[in-house]
């Protein structure tokens, strides 16, 4: 996969160059909140405490460098100008042993206070993997020959992309470190890839060689121009006249530090390199008192699973977040295509797997946007008209992943909702077929090259998949002490109290336990679930909660036995609850690399922890099955999917209500 390859060897290079600009790093000099993000300071402080004492060395990669959270109890009691601790979590691979470690330095002490060795493990990958895969594939025979059969020899104009080889049972993956190769042509004519199907190599990416390679049956390289590079503007179609969005006064939210405040919210955020952006803190003043909504929200992990079984495709099941660290992949936003003309940006400081930092300017925008109608009413009988138009802050990043990319928007709602918005976009992965065109019968037979994706081009097919998110969602609501509820909707039978047939009802299910608490989106019932304060009530009586409203969604079309559905757990559920543990974040389990299953939301509900009345944390999984279209071709338009918290007994009326004309 080749834009996957092209996308490391970009962010190695933005590794070499350091910017010391406004926004994120500055804002963290000061310490001046115990969930800021680590500073370039501080990550070069990690590091040189890990040197002197004696655990790391010139050939040690680090595959995660980040803030050691503090005890949230400690957070929730910080008071501002108190001195607190602040730590970093590191994540230690050592390629010649094959060994990995946790470490935790406490950077007021400047000390290691915790070294443990992690057996049975694989961290995510490094981008030194891709550059080992690149060698060890050209220095093997096997790959002239395969390419020989083939008619090239220009093997300079080869494009060898690297994807997770996953686990599937097999002997060979369980004790090294290996990612699979899988290949592309590329020409003066063609700027983009065009697939060499049914070629694969995996690489054991210590050893530096290729273990296994496979050659399979020969099928046509699609022409030149086949490839999904962007067209140039069609005769007559103009530029739009300008449209810009401005602010003569200036924002009307306000930034200190990494706190955001803006109309009643009050929230602070974050860029780590494997989530990306996490939100924290988020709390909505009411009557002059901040009320905690979410204490920590992110994308805790995601899984892209192809549906063609065939030899180059079958273990395309990439876990972006778990396997890639997709945080360190957040794209350089371009002003005025990526975020409006009013925004405000900040950079990203991350440690790179060498020992050093690199900073990504531009990785978080924060702006306000017309949000359409708020609300309305026509009084006809006095001649009168109330309405209020709608304002929304966005909180955006963008990953990059491979040929994907996912635009992720937390949106915040002037009635009390909190939004996430997932924009996918980018290429899709196409695969070499013998199709020209659809055959006249396409639809009344079998046609082989059909059946797992879609015709966009001569010689090329779109391949079937599905993306799906899961967002860990430690909600507060008003405290930490919490429920959770499920409501269905349901049509009442016929009776003596129901004679027109018209009467159906809400009901409301408490889930007591993490194994109750596996569920699935219904909507024939209208599902939706609250958490709720049992202590906290508003005027009426109802306990205050916020309720999750679930956006597009999909089953996962793999089978339950599948590998992917073992080692992606939390695809068996479109819903989770779980007691609060700050060690569980990453709801395929903290090393998703090559695992087997062992770890993530199905083990952990094994036990069915009670979850009533106490911190409670929720998972939502959100899919969406991308059959592909030809107006998908070259490039994608955004789709947008997502899904909404919004208030539920939390307030004694609509907050939108007092907004001033």
């Amino acid at each position: 996969m080749n834009m996957r390859l092209k996308l490391r060897e970009t962010a190695a290079v933005a590794a070499l160059l350091v910017f010391v600009t406004p926004g994120l790093v500055a804002a963290n000099a000061s310490y001046a909140h115990p969930l800021d993000p680590l500073t370039k300071e501080e990550i070069l402080q990690t590091f040189e405490v890990l040197r002197t004492a004696g655990k790391t060395t010139r050939d040690s990669r680090f595959s995660l460098v980040t803030l050691q959270e503090p005890p949230k109890l400690d957070v929730l009691a910080y008071k501002e100008g108190v001195p607190f601790q602040r730590s970093s979590f590191v994540v230690v691979y050592e390629r010649t042993r094959n060994e990995t470690f946790e470490a935790i330095a406490d950077l007021r002490s400047n000390r290691l206070t915790s070294w443990k060795q992690i057996t049975g493990v694989q961290p995510s990958f490094l981008l030194e993997d891709a550059e080992i895969l690149q060698r060890a594939v050209r220095a093997d025979p096997r790959f002239a020959e395969a390419m020989r059969r083939r008619g090239i020899t220009d093997l300079e104009n080869v494009g060898i992309g690297d994807w997770p080889g996953g686990y599937f049972g097999e002997r060979q993956g369980q004790d090294i470190r290996f990612r699979r190769a899988v290949f592309g042509y590329r020409d003066a004519k063609s700027p983009a890839s065009r697939p060499i199907e049914n070629v694969t190599a995996d690489v054991d990416l210590n050893a530096g060689k290729v273990i296994r390679f496979i050659d399979g049956d020969i099928v046509p390289i699609p022409p030149s121009g086949a490839g999904p590079e962007a067209l140039p503007p069609e005769p007559g179609r103009e530029r739009p006249k300008p449209l810009h969005v401005v602010q003569p006064e200036g924002p009307s939210f306000e930034v200190r530090g990494q706190e955001v405040r803006w109309q009643q919210w009050r929230f602070r955020f974050a860029l780590n390199g494997r989530e990306g952006l996490v939100l924290y803190t988020v709390g909505y003043e009411d009557g002059g008192r901040v009320r905690s909504v979410l204490y920590r929200g992110s994308c805790s992990e995601m899984v892209v699973p192809y549906g063609d079984p065939s030899l180059g495709w079958f273990f395309k099941n990439a876990f972006d977040a778990g396997e890639d660290s997709m945080g360190r992949y957040a794209a350089m936003l371009e002003p005025q295509q990526d975020y409006p003309d009013n925004a405000v940006t900040f950079d990203a400081t991350l440690a790179s797997e060498q020992g050093d930092y690199f900073t990504i300017p531009r990785a978080v925008a924060i702006y306000e946007r017309d949000g359409g109608l708020g609300w309305k009413h026509w009084d006809s009988g006095r001649n009168h008209n109330e309405s209020r138009r709608a304002r929304e802050l966005v909180l955006s990043w963008i990953a990059t992943v491979g040929n994907y990319d996912y635009a992720f928007n937390w949106v915040f709602h002037q009635d009390g909702a909190l939004e996430m918005e997932v924009g996918l976009t980018g290429y899709m992965d196409t695969k070499a077929v013998a199709l020209k065109k659809v055959p006249d019968s396409a639809h009344e037979h079998h046609v082989p090259d059909l059946m797992y994706g879609h015709l966009v081009a001569e010689n090329l097919v779109a391949v079937h998949h599905q993306h799906f998110f899961n967002f860990r969602l430690d909600l507060d609501v008003d405290g930490t002490n919490n429920s959770v509820l499920e409501m269905n909707t349901e049509t009442l039978p016929p009776s003596p109290s129901n004679p027109h047939l018209n009467a159906f009802t809400m009901k409301e299910t408490a889930l007591r336990n993490e194994r109750d608490a596996a569920r699935q989106v219904d909507m024939a019932a209208s599902r939706r679930w609250t958490v709720i304060n049992p202590s906290k009530k508003n005027t009426l009586g109802y306990p205050a909660g916020y309720t999750l409203v679930a956006g597009e969604n999909s089953i996962p079309y793999a089978a339950p036995e599948a590998w992917i559905r073992k080692r992606a757990n939390f695809l068996n559920a479109h819903f989770w609850a779980t007691a609060y543990d700050p060690q569980q974040l990453y709801a395929a389990g903290f090393y998703a690399n090559q695992s087997r299953g062992n770890d993530g939301l199905s083990r952990w509900i094994e036990t069915g922890r009670p979850i009533e009345d106490r911190d409670v944390v929720i998972w939502y999984t959100m899919g969406i099955t991308h059959i592909p279209r030809v107006e998908e071709f070259p490039v994608m338009s955004v789709h947008k999917a997502g899904f909404k918290l919004v208030p539920n007994g939390f307030f004694d009326r609509n907050p939108a209500s007092t907004l001033p004309r």
